[in-house]
């Protein structure tokens, strides 16, 4: 990451690991059947108010951005992994504390001919 992309807001909140089932490829058989996915979320906010206050209401509730995230792509179909990531990117910014988020998405079991563990992409979104 280059100075450039480095948000003006240090403060993160991280979801890692998330598992995902979705329907996400160019293949036929990726339309028909959900594979899997793992999904890193960094949410860029500021969050000192939170550390001061320790209230929720001054943060971003991770719990209902995982919520949303999974209620909402379980029936949306997407080929390319960098699609599915600006659509997670785009939920998590519709939080009115996130300034910014990077998605890492990786599917773990790539259909190549060569064994590859996963194969992923990584955007980076700010608030307008």
């Amino acid at each position: 990451m280059s100075n450039s992309d480095v948000p003006a807001i240090a403060d993160r909140i991280e979801i890692r690991g998330l598992e995902l089932l979705l329907f996400c490829g160019v293949l036929d058989e990726e339309q028909v059947r959900r594979q899997p996915f793992r999904v890193d979320i960094d949410i860029y906010a500021e969050l000192s108010e939170a550390g001061q206050t320790d209230r929720l209401d001054k943060t971003v509730n991770y719990g209902a951005v995982i919520d949303e995230i999974v209620a909402k792509l379980a029936d949306e179909r997407f080929q390319l992994l960098e699609r599915a990531s600006a659509r997670i990117a785009e939920l998590v910014l519709t939080y009115d504390r996130v300034d910014a988020v990077t998605v890492n998405m990786a599917k773990l079991r790539p259909p190549v001919g060569a064994h590859v563990a996963t194969t992923g992409v990584t955007v980076h979104r700010r608030r307008d």
